[in-house]
C-alpha cells in the first residue's frame, strides 16, 4: 500500500530526495516537493535560494546530484536526448527577462515554438498567434519588434510565446520582477486565466508573497535547500511557523538575519570603542 486512495491522481511533477550544487555551492540538500497536474503553484523563497534552478532540472536543462525529479511518470535525468525532446515539446518557459527573439517580431515570436515542434500550415500558424496574442491583449501589436515593447508588452508576448503550444506544464521566472502595479495585476491574471482555460499545471517562481498568496493553489516556500513550509494560500497565512511568519510578512525580526554572520562592524573597521560604546 503507498497510502494514495485509487481516485487520487499520481502528481505530475514529483521531486523527491533533491541534492544539487554549483561546484562547493550547495542549492538543495534533501529537496521533496509535488505538484498536482491542473494546479497553479507558486515556489517562493529568497533570492539565491535555486528557484529558477529548480526549474532548469525540471526542465532537464540540469541534473542532480543525487534524488530524481519525474515528470509525468517520466525520470527527467535519465531520458535520452529524443525523449527529452519530446518532453519539453509539451513544457512552456516564460523566461525571467521575457528572452524573445530580439530580430524577430512580435508574430514571428509567438510562431517560432509552433513552427520548431509541428508540421502546421501556415494559414493555421497565423490564425494561432493572433488567438494567442488576443487572449493577452495585443493582437494589435503583432507586427512590432521586442525593442518596440514596453516591459509589460514584453511579458505578455513572453506569455503569450508560453502558452503558444498549449504545453502541458507552463513555467514562469520571476514574471512579475520590474513590472509596474497595473502591469503586475495583468500579467497575475492572465497567468491565472490561461491555466484555468487550458487545463495546464503552472510553475510560478518568484518573490512576490502578496501577488502569489492571491492567484496560486498552493504555495512551497525554499530556504537552506529544503521545503520550510507549503500549503494553500490560506493554510500558509494561518502558519505558526517562526520562519514562515516572517518570510511571508516581510518582518524585520526572526530567524532570517539580514547581516551576513561576522565580526562586528567595530571589529571590522578597527574602531576603539569607549566606555560609552
Amino acid at each position: 500500500m503507498n497510502g494514495t486512495s485509487d481516485d487520487t491522481p499520481a502528481p505530475l511533477v514529483e521531486i523527491r530526495d533533491l541534492h544539487f550544487s554549483y561546484g562547493s555551492n550547495s542549492i538543495f540538500r534533501g529537496l521533496n516537493l509535488s505538484i498536482a497536474r491542473g494546479k497553479m503553484v507558486a515556489i517562493l523563497g529568497a533570492s539565491g535560494c535555486g528557484k529558477s534552478t529548480l526549474l532548469r532540472l525540471i526542465g532537464g536543462q540540469a541534473r542532480p546530484q543525487s534524488g530524481s525529479v519525474t515528470v509525468e511518470g517520466q525520470v527527467v535525468h535519465e531520458l535520452d536526448t529524443d525523449a527529452l525532446y519530446a518532453m519539453r515539446r509539451r513544457m512552456g518557459m516564460m523566461f525571467q527577462v521575457s528572452g524573445l527573439f530580439s530580430d524577430l517580431s512580435v508574430f514571428e515570436n509567438i510562431a517560432f515554438p509552433m513552427r520548431e515542434h509541428y508540421d502546421l500550415p501556415e494559414d493555421l500558424i497565423h490564425t494561432l498567434v493572433l488567438m494567442k496574442l488576443n487572449a493577452v491583449g495585443l493582437r494589435g501589436a503583432h507586427a512590432l519588434m521586442p525593442g518596440d515593447l514596453s516591459g509589460g508588452m514584453a511579458r505578455r508576448v513572453a506569455l503569450a510565446r508560453a502558452i503558444a503550444v498549449d504545453p502541458m506544464i507552463a513555467m514562469y521566472d520571476e514574471p512579475f520582477a520590474g513590472l509596474d502595479p497595473i502591469s503586475l495585476n495583468v500579467i497575475a491574471e492572465l497567468i491565472r486565466k490561461s491555466t484555468d482555460a487550458l487545463g495546464s499545471t503552472s510553475i510560478v517562481v518568484t518573490y512576490d508573497v502578496s501577488e502569489s498568496l492571491k492567484m496560486v493553489d498552493h504555495i512551497y516556500v525554499i530556504a537552506d535547500g529544503v521545503v520550510a513550509g507549503h500549503g494553500t494560500p490560506d493554510e500558509l497565512r494561518a502558519s505558526d511557523d517562526p520562519f514562515l511568519k516572517q518570510f511571508l510578512n516581510a518582518l524585520p525580526d526572526g530567524p532570517v538575519r539580514f547581516h551576513f554572520p561576522g565580526k562586528t562592524i567595530a571589529e571590522d573597521v578597527g574602531l576603539a570603542v569607549g566606555p560609552h560604546g
